[in-house]
């Protein structure tokens, strides 16, 4: 469920003008407002791209929350990579890792 919470708040930032300028004006108390964890809503507060891709945020809703902190694309894409090397597989979510490349190269 907390991935779900966690993939709203985006895709209401996205969706709703007043929810976008809210998050540029406060978006602790935003983030108050939904059942995050302590380590998703750390990563919303930080906007730590790579962490959020991690847990699981669909890159679709992501991207464009990347452009509203001011993040170029070709940085975007890197901070995902980074959160990748840095955090760990995907979690959840569409881009679950659930098998090591090596594994697909050995044919495992």
């Amino acid at each position: 469920m907390s991935l779900y919470q966690l993939q709203k708040v985006f895709y209401e930032i996205n969706r709703d003008a007043a929810t976008r300028q809210r998050a540029k004006d406060d978006l602790p108390a935003l983030a108050k407002e939904y059942e995050l964890t302590d380590e998703e809503q750390r990563a919303l507060l930080t906007q730590d791209i790579g962490l959020l891709y991690v847990l699981g945020v669909n890159g679709q809703l992501l991207m464009h929350f990347a452009a509203l902190c001011g993040i170029a694309w070709s940085d975007y894409l890197q901070k995902m990579r980074d959160g990748v090397g840095i955090y760990g597989p995907v979690r959840e979510g569409v881009y679950a890792m659930t098998t090591r490349m090596d594994e697909k190269v050995a044919g495992l």
